[in-house]
């Protein structure tokens, strides 16, 4: 039964939640009453807690906010997860930006490491070519190269160095003073070790230190022919008939040679300009005669070379260093190297067995000497015929595709393949580079409207346009015609153009 007191409550809770419910349009439980209907004597500060329904608009608050936080911890869960994911990102492009600078600082470092190996090594300094002539030096007294410029160089003190000229794609170049002459040093590569060593030489019985497989002279010029044409792309057919050059002493030699002279004979036969200038020094007065040599370096006679921006492509004032000064006035210069232009034109095309075509034709390929003969010192572009030909012979889609430097043939479409004919010559290119500009109204100034001149800058043009090859003989017996007499009306001498030897015909070089 229920107490008397319990009662009394449940009466009083009652009627005060329906009162309120009256009063406020809204319905009351008797939460505390039933949530207390187990409970005991122990619990007696929540017998007595007794909770209201919440009013409808409470009601609808709370509905809201529990809305509200429903919807709000699904969006804060993507709201993390997306703060995770963006930090991912960060850290992502960080890792990348750290790679991307890394490799930067790689690329830029070996670039600078590639520019210094390949432009700063070929900075010309006095101090690298004293010390790359030291290590020859060495080299000679270990016996390991030698040469008759050897003594002189490292023994007796009668080659001086002078400066550096410059370096090129390991080629070195210095000037120097040879007893009093003015020569120029040079080799393809640095160092004696780079060349492809005489494998002769690797047999225990090859080369010099007796025994009876020892070469003689005769298979020394027979291997430097050989060469010599693999250099110059000359087939070596049955005929081995030997040009006239240095081979001649070696083959009227008795004695044998050494390992050092041979080792120091294959380096210099390596270098094709060595071995281009020293077939044809013997032949013809326009290449620069080579004076002697020590391991792989080769001492070329010093020539005042020409200058694209001097108006006169020579100058003058260089021929003074030259032991015998030039007497020519400028007024005589320009002619008489015209003539010398046209000699060696002729002589280049029609004295070999096989013509010799040059292809870089400019002012600082050439220099004069004192008796104003034109010389060509730099022959890295020049080839005879069969060379030219392979040159020449290459995949094509037009005309264009078939201009090597100077030298130009046509494409054959049908074919995609170039000519192996060169369409132009060495005195087309010439015309146009050398003699236009010097013959040129501005030039020439009030002299350019008499009539010699006139006729002259007319033969000129043409020979610098012609395309017909049969003209071409025709052309430049007119351009020699003309410049003789210039040369006689500027020097007041009847006859003046006859200073200059007869060409001679050399027939040597039968390869």
């Amino acid at each position: 039964m229920r107490t008397q007191r319990e009662s009394l409550l449940i009466h009083n809770t009652n009627a005060g939640s329906w009162r309120g419910s009256r009063e406020r349009g809204g319905s009351a439980g008797l939460i505390g009453v039933i949530r207390r209907s187990g409970s005991t004597e122990a619990d007696p500060p929540r017998l007595h807690r007794c909770h209201t329904l919440p009013h409808p608009s409470e009601e609808t608050s709370g509905l809201l906010g529990k809305g509200v936080r429903q919807m709000w911890r699904p969006l804060r869960g993507a709201l993390g997860s997306a703060r995770r994911c963006l930090g991912v990102k960060v850290c992502r492009r960080s890792a990348l930006l750290v790679v991307l600078l890394w490799l930067a600082s790689w690329i830029f470092l070996n670039g600078l490491v590639f520019v210094h190996r390949n432009m700063f090594s070929d900075f010309c300094t006095d101090d690298k070519s004293k010390e790359i002539l030291q290590r020859v030096c060495d080299e000679y007294h270990q016996g390991i190269l030698t040469g008759d410029l050897c003594d002189d160089l490292c023994v007796s003190g009668r080659v001086e160095y002078k400066r550096c000229l410059y370096y090129e794609n390991g080629k070195k170049v210095m000037a120097a003073s040879w007893r009093g002459l003015p020569v120029v040093l040079k080799s393809k590569l640095e160092n004696f070790s780079s060349y492809e060593a005489l494998s002769l030489l690797d047999y225990p019985d090859g080369g010099a230190g007796g025994g009876e497989d020892e070469l003689s002279p005769l298979d020394v010029v027979f291997y430097a022919t050989l060469e010599i044409k693999n250099s110059l792309g000359l087939e070596t057919g049955n005929n081995l008939t030997l040009p006239r050059l240095w081979g001649q002493r070696l083959k009227e030699s008795e004695r044998m040679y050494s390992r050092a002279e041979l080792a120091s004979l294959w380096a210099l036969l390596q270098q094709e300009e060595y071995t281009f200038l020293r077939v044809l020094q013997d032949l013809t007065n326009h290449v620069a005669k080579i004076l002697g040599s020590c391991g792989h370096f080769y001492a070329v006679e010093y020539l005042a070379a020409g200058h694209a921006w001097d108006q006169h492509i020579f100058s003058l004032d260089e021929l003074t260093l030259s032991p015998s000064p030039s007497t020519f006035s400028v007024k005589e210069m320009v002619p008489r190297v015209a003539l010398s232009f046209l000699e060696m034109v002729e002589h280049f095309e029609n004295d070999f067995s096989h013509r010799l075509h040059l292809c870089d034709i400019k002012p600082e390929n050439f220099a004069i000497r004192k008796d104003l003969t034109v010389v060509a010192i730099d022959v890295d572009m020049a080839f005879f015929e069969p060379k030219m030909r392979d040159i020449l012979e290459q995949n094509c889609t037009s005309d264009s595709d078939c201009n090597f430097f100077d030298c130009i043939s046509k494409c054959d479409k049908t074919k995609n393949r170039c000519g192996s004919k060169r369409r132009n010559s060495n005195l087309q290119v010439i015309c146009e580079k050398i003699f236009r500009p010097w013959f040129s109204p501005t030039l020439l100034g009030a002299k350019a409207g008499l009539p010699l001149q006139v006729e002259l800058q007319r033969a000129v043009q043409e020979c610098a346009e012609m395309e017909d090859g049969k003209r071409r003989r025709d052309i430049r017996q007119q351009l020699y015609a003309l410049l003789q007499e210039l040369v006689r009306e500027d020097t007041g001498h009847p006859g003046g153009g006859q200073e200059h030897k007869r060409r001679r015909v050399h027939t040597a070089l039968n390869f």
